[in-house]
């Protein structure tokens, strides 16, 4: 996607989140999901928020999407979906526990399917998506090993999460978010992915103080035996 057309991207989804929800009088409601990060007023916010979509999908078409093949994505933490708009030719499934932003996914996205952990299927997706969701539980290595037991042996997965670096626990304060909602960091979530998975890229934003890490991991042999 060319950086124009990136802008008209996220210019119309911004404007069509903003008439949907009413982010400034149940920001409460919404700020521990990635709404008020992608129409946040702080340009500068709002535009690390997108970057990390933008990255991820990037980086999954990169090492494994092919635009001309039927490919499976799941999407865990998904929020209201805006991943979903960009890897439009994948079949994306989803995990979201809360319902008015699934419902928000559901009513832009009716061909995506909604699964909980309880009922996915084994082996089944090409590729995993964990942005920004992974640190809200305590039980991330267990989540993480949930997820892989779906993921195909040629598979990958995409991370992203926050350093919770100084920095970013400023910018986090500055720009309005509290963040109690926050477990662990990206830094913890990684050493927990390297038990299962072999590390084939990450990224950081910004690179010299990151506040933020996105990684591609691909599927070992056997993770039945690192899962909990």
């Amino acid at each position: 996607m060319s950086l124009l057309s990136a802008v008209r991207h996220i210019t119309k989804r911004r404007k069509i989140l903003r008439d949907a929800i009413n982010i400034e009088q149940y920001f409460s409601d919404w700020e521990e999901t990635c709404v008020p990060s992608y129409c946040h007023k702080n340009l500068i916010a709002a535009y690390i928020s997108w970057w990390r979509l933008f990255k991820s999908a990037q980086l999954a078409k990169i090492n494994f999407l092919k635009s001309q093949e039927k490919t499976y994505a799941l999407d865990f933490g998904s929020s209201v979906g805006e991943l979903g708009h960009l890897i439009s030719k994948t079949d994306y499934h989803f995990i979201e526990e809360d319902d008015a932003a699934a419902q928000q996914l559901l009513s832009a996205l009716p061909k995506s399917t909604r699964f909980t952990l309880t009922n996915l299927p084994t082996n089944f997706y090409d590729v995993i998506f964990a942005l920004d969701s992974l640190e809200h539980n305590s039980n991330y290595e267990q989540l993480l090993g949930q997820l892989l037991q779906s993921l195909k042996e040629n598979g990958v997965l995409i991370l992203s999460g926050p350093t919770e670096s100084f920095l970013y626990k400023l910018g986090r304060k500055i720009a309005g978010f509290e963040g109690h909602y926050h477990e662990t960091n990206i830094y913890a979530i990684e050493d927990s992915a390297k038990k299962m998975l072999s590390l084939i890229h990450v990224s950081s934003l910004p690179i010299c103080t990151p506040l933020f890490r996105i990684s591609v991991w691909r599927k070992l042999p056997d993770i039945t035996s690192h899962s909990t």
